[in-house]
């Protein structure tokens, strides 16, 4: 069990599920909040969450918003275990359940009762210059974006992909999207909604000053390269959580990760319907509401 423990919500809810679990289930737990849960719930079996312990949970089952979802599923991606999430942030588009939908959760979860979908991930791997050698690595399940270091210059990048030059921006930064993430940041930066079952990553840029600087939707096996050009200086970062600085000639290279992350669902519903509901879509249109 996976829980933001700095917010009162997250706690109460997951109190709520361990009281309702039964009393032979043992339930792992992030460290930083078993005291809280064990004081609350005096007869439940909690283990802290370990290297050891992980790979032996059977689903992870995450009280939070969108970014402690993906922490949650970034400790379970090379262990192939399903993230199951109840929203208690905003949006919520990697979350099954939102609270009022509790009730429904123990049963499944003691059942076992729930489908997988499969999402792909990325990997980023920093090099300077001609050096074989990385200097820095990270997986990202939403993106991974090269940003400006400076608020008053852009960076000088070039785009290639698999080997081949594409285009060089001077910009505030680039996206490298998964589907997950297409409803994330690069939602924000005009990249187009992709269905979570497609095989398939974008890229982005970010305020581009140039005529060509459309987002491009690439093949899953794909291989972006993004060189750091001129001498400005910027930072990359995967999911919004782990960052490195690059000094200018630093490269960044993108490509699929080994492993695709589990989600948990507790019914086969049709992306189309949580796309829907999660932005509020009037899928009636201006004129029927006039």
């Amino acid at each position: 069990m996976w829980i933001h423990a700095s917010r009162v919500p997250a706690l109460q809810a997951a109190c709520q599920f361990v009281e309702e679990l039964p009393q032979d289930f043992e339930c792992l737990i992030v460290p930083d909040a078993r005291e809280h849960i064990q004081a609350q719930v005096p007869r439940a079996r909690l283990v802290d969450i370990t290297e050891d312990t992980l790979p032996t949970a059977e689903v992870i089952v995450v009280f939070g918003g969108d970014g402690t979802i993906l922490r949650a599923a970034e400790r379970a991606l090379d262990c192939d275990i399903p993230v199951l999430g109840v929203n208690l942030g905003h949006v919520g588009f990697l979350a099954e359940l939102e609270m009022s939908q509790m009730p429904e959760l123990v049963s499944h979860v003691v059942a076992g009762e729930f489908f997988l979908e499969r999402r792909m991930t990325i990997e980023a791997t920093v090099r300077l210059g001609d050096d074989p050698e990385p200097v820095w690595r990270s997986i990202a399940i939403n993106e991974v974006s090269l940003e400006k270091a400076s608020r008053t210059k852009m960076v000088d990048c070039l785009v290639s992909i698999d080997g081949l030059p594409v285009s060089r921006w001077a910009c505030d930064g680039i996206l490298v999207s998964t589907p997950t993430g297409s409803t994330a940041y690069a939602f924000s930066a005009g990249g187009p909604v992709m269905w979570p079952q497609l095989e398939a990553f974008q890229v982005v840029p970010l305020s581009a000053h140039a005529l060509f600087a459309r987002p491009m939707v690439l093949a899953p096996d794909s291989h972006v390269r993004l060189d750091l050009l001129g001498d400005v200086a910027g930072f990359v970062c995967c999911d919004g959580a782990r960052s490195w600085d690059l000094p200018a000639g630093a490269r960044v290279e993108i490509r699929r990760y080994g492993h695709d992350l589990a989600v948990a669902r507790l019914s086969e519903q049709p992306f189309t319907s949580r796309l829907v509901r999660k932005f509020a879509l009037p899928i009636e249109g201006w004129r029927a509401q006039r």
